[in-house]
């Protein structure tokens, strides 16, 4: 009897190791996916690469500042400059779930012209500062500023990978989503447990009532994002139907991170050059990485994040996002407890202002550390299989 129940036991204990992978030795570290549009070596991905107590599971990534394979390629890059390779880059959307370039011309033709859309971006006025988002063709990828990948993605989609990722660490996952949220509202659909396993989402989109906090001609040229349009956002524009689905998904807990923050931010030349003395592969490489001049949108959901002190002011609202054809399509819906409508909205976390001087600090230290391939130490089995 006892050889019996201590072979039941075994079986039992096997079959729980087994249900638990993949990461199961992850002793002490936050489990994270990066959903992006990623671009050069700014934003999220970087900052929780480069931070000790973090296990970054995959990025998966979404069209939005860039087409999508411009932003894996770029993802991909990144995990060589670092000696991440073990770490998975899963493709997503190409395109948004219902907008598209034709129905954006019509809306334009109805309301105005939008200041930025992405790979769609027709119109280009001479005095602008940063760069042209590139080809309105979604299968040319550009020679990189920051070399090109030699590794190929993992042959997955994003919205399998995530579901599978989070059904293997339920309650365990805290989601990054900086770029447009189709990849997201694709997983939620196809599983409508998947947001409530999800342990946080913190995304940056969306606009409630920002100002120029800067001068300067980047300031006054990005100003035009919301001067005259408050409430819209190029992350929630190019796929407004995804942002609602994510808005009325069960989420744990939400943290948004809304243009507001991002203008008293902005990448300086000061900044960058007081990266050089370490003398690593990737500070060497963020001398010819993010544009001076740039606001640090997604920056500030990492940091927010890694350190929580930076925030100076947050509020709790409750959020959805305008999905009728209107002129107010894309916009930023937003209300107090008392106020709210009731149509399924959830409270989310706002993240108001933020203290430049600590999270660059905090940022430079992170950017500094030494680099070294798989620094996870080989624990962390995501299964994922590269695109041959």
């Amino acid at each position: 009897m006892m050889a019996m129940m201590l072979g039941v036991l075994a079986w039992a204990m096997s079959v729980q190791a087994a249900e638990a992978k993949p990461g199961t030795s992850l002793s002490g570290k936050r489990l994270v996916i990066i959903d992006d549009d990623v671009i050069g070596l700014n934003g999220v991905p970087l900052l929780l690469l480069q931070s000790p107590d973090v296990a970054v599971l995959g990025i998966t990534t979404t069209s939005g500042s860039v087409w999508r394979d411009t932003a894996t390629a770029y993802a991909l890059r990144t995990l060589e400059i670092i000696g991440r390779t073990d770490v998975p880059v899963v493709p997503g959307a190409t395109f948004p779930l219902i907008n598209s370039a034709e129905a954006t011309k019509r809306w334009e033709g109805q309301y105005g012209r939008l200041i930025f859309k992405g790979p769609w971006t027709d119109y280009w006025p001479g005095d602008t500062i940063q760069d042209h988002p590139g080809s309105s063709d979604p299968t040319k990828v550009p020679d990189l500023p920051i070399g090109n990948p030699s590794r190929k993605p993992s042959a997955e989609i994003a919205a399998a990978f995530l579901l599978r990722m989070v059904k293997a660490h339920p309650g365990e996952i805290t989601l990054f989503a900086t770029g447009p949220m189709t990849n997201i509202a694709i997983a939620q659909s196809m599983d409508p447990s998947f947001a409530a396993n999800v342990k946080e989402i913190l995304y940056m989109g969306g606009s409630l009532a920002p100002h120029q906090a800067l001068q300067g001609a980047s300031a006054e040229q990005f100003a035009r994002e919301f001067v005259n349009s408050p409430r819209r956002e190029f992350n929630i524009r190019w796929d407004p139907e995804a942002a609602r689905i994510f808005a009325h998904a069960p989420w744990q807990k939400i943290s948004m991170i809304p243009v507001d923050p991002s203008t008293g931010t902005q990448w300086t030349r000061a900044f960058l050059d007081g990266l050089k003395p370490a003398g690593t592969a990737l500070t060497d490489a963020l001398q010819n990485g993010p544009q001076p001049g740039f606001p640090m949108w997604d920056e500030i959901a990492a940091m927010a994040w890694l350190n929580p002190e930076i925030v100076t002011k947050d509020e709790t609202l409750w959020i959805d996002f305008e999905t009728s054809q209107t002129a107010a399509y894309g916009d930023t819906l937003s209300w107090g407890e008392a106020y709210r409508p009731h149509l399924g909205e959830q409270a989310q976390r706002v993240i108001l202002s933020v203290d430049r001087a600590k999270m660059e600090a905090a940022m430079a230290a992170l950017y500094r550390r030494p680099v070294s391939a798989s620094s996870n130490g080989g624990k962390i089995s995501t299964g994922a299989k590269a695109r041959r």
